[in-house]
């Protein structure tokens, strides 16, 4: 008999102290939450973020608000996510930079890239663009490497920073070329887009979100996107395989909350992106700008991450990046 009311005792205790997990979880968000984009604005993913989360309140019924915190490649913003309260209000908006930022940073960041945050889903698959200042005289990608072979270390191009999509897709295109090119990094991809049409730096490789309005508008020439095939915005602008055979640089923008946030609520903020994700609206403003909607599990999104890691240390080995 004393055996029976133990067992009913534990139980009750565990249905106790599980129950407010469950309620907050449900009742989630009952107030704002902070998303922290880890670059300055103009970026792709400061575009990104604007898009998909100001849609989120529709779905969530709470604002969510974002705050720009960049400096050394996201790796700063990253820093503040880690040392907040696991509770699902606050959210950190990265590139696959954030892997990139652990060997670029080797034993100087803050935080653990793969240890101390949870992945909810990638948000945006990124598909890149090589674009130049019209002053620099290169109209495709052919001539551009043809031009870099006869000016070895003249021509400076700009990036979001050390490790950054943009600085990796440079010196790949780099190595598979075998030329020589000066880089210049920036805070994020906005600074070194001001910078690029005053024509400070003369050439990068942008993400295709934040340089439209530039294209549009004629202040930047666009070579060659990073896909393996040309993409559906800008059908007339080859892909940069065609004249660089093999070439290929694609990433993600991702939403992360803190280690230790509580599944439920990941959960939860996983399946209100994957809704928002496949709102038409919030689709088409995304594709226009060449960010095609992604969307995954957490599992899957995990397990994304971890290949990632290695497919990038793999890399910034092969590129001279880091030894």
């Amino acid at each position: 008999m004393m055996v029976k009311v133990c067992k009913v005792v534990s139980m009750l205790v565990g249905a106790l102290v599980f129950a407010p997990l469950t309620v907050s979880a449900q009742s989630f968000p009952v107030k704002p939450v902070r998303v922290i984009v880890v670059f300055p604005p103009g970026g792709s993913n400061d575009v990104t973020a604007r898009i998909v989360f100001q849609k989120m309140p529709d779905v969530a019924k709470q604002q969510f608000i974002v705050d720009n915190r960049g400096g050394a490649s996201g790796s700063l913003g990253a820093a503040v996510v880690a040392s907040s309260p696991p509770d699902g209000y606050t959210m950190m908006v990265q590139s696959t930079t954030h892997i990139a930022n652990a060997f670029m940073y080797k034993g100087k960041l803050q935080y653990d890239t793969l240890g101390d945050f949870i992945g909810v889903t990638p948000m945006a698959r990124q598909v890149a663009m090589m674009v130049v200042h019209p002053s620099l005289p290169a109209k495709s990608v052919k001539e551009f490497v043809a031009l870099a072979r006869k000016r070895p270390g003249e021509i400076n191009y700009g990036s979001a920073g050390h490790g950054s999509l943009l600085h990796l897709c440079m010196e790949k295109l780099a190595s598979m070329t075998n030329t020589k090119l000066a880089h210049v990094p920036f805070k994020g991809g906005g600074p070194m887009l001001i910078s690029l049409i005053g024509g400070e730096v003369t050439a990068s490789i942008a993400t295709i979100g934040s340089a439209y309005p530039h294209l549009q508008s004629g202040k930047l020439r666009p070579l060659g996107v990073t896909s393996t095939d040309r993409v559906k915005g800008f059908p007339d602008v080859p892909a940069i395989a065609e004249s660089v055979p093999g070439y290929e640089f694609t990433a993600w923008v991702g939403a992360f909350v803190p280690k230790g946030t509580p599944r439920p609520i990941v959960n939860k903020l996983n399946a209100d992106l994957k809704t928002v994700l496949a709102d038409p609206d919030v689709a088409q403003k995304l594709s226009k700008l060449t960010l095609d909607p992604m969307y995954m599990t957490p599992e899957q999104f995990d397990t994304r991450l971890k290949s990632d890691y290695e497919r990038y240390e793999q890399l910034m080995k092969q590129i001279g990046v880091v030894k």
